[in-house]
């Protein structure tokens, strides 16, 4: 199921993601739901591994939007990246995905394919205020859980996490 082309009107924002200056972040937009990833065996064969449950998470960002309950964490998008735009957030910090918002991040993660450290591993738009809106990650993601749209640099500009 592709993200939802409205997400920023249908959810509401549940987290949010900074770096370490907190002068970059993100939105995380719920509520999640199951989608592909709860029903991708490599993936719940990895939340087995690591003793976690799939969990809905929502979508993380506004203008370079994956959504996490989709994404099967391929690493297409990263690799077609010219901006370096996302990076897996497991190599960076090693938590459950349920952990990430109102956490700080350096922004040091992997941002190779063959980075990624297993299937429960997302894709984070950790620096999507550096997007070209070049749309490769888009075309290149298995699950279409990648949504980039200019436009919402001011819904990102005029939100605010609760």
């Amino acid at each position: 199921m592709p993200i939802d082309p409205n997400f920023p009107k249908n959810h509401k924002i549940t987290g949010r993601v900074s770096d370490i200056l907190d002068k970059n972040f993100y939105y995380i937009w719920g509520p999640g739901e199951n989608k592909e990833a709860s029903q991708n065996e490599d993936v719940i064969n990895a939340y087995k591994d690591h003793d976690e449950s799939i969990t809905p998470i929502g979508v993380h960002g506004t203008i370079v939007a994956v959504d996490w309950d989709s994404c099967v964490a391929q690493g297409n998008c990263l690799d077609v990246c010219p901006t370096d735009v996302f990076q897996w957030y497991r190599t960076e910090k090693n938590i459950p995905a349920t952990d990430v918002p109102k956490r700080t991040f350096s922004g040091r993660g992997m941002i190779e394919r063959t980075g990624r450290l297993d299937r429960t591993d997302k894709a984070q738009p950790i620096r999507e205020m550096d997007c070209s809106f070049c749309m490769q990650c888009v075309q290149v993601c298995p699950t279409v859980a990648i949504k980039v749209d200019q436009s919402n640099i001011s819904v990102h500009e005029n939100s605010k996490f609760p």
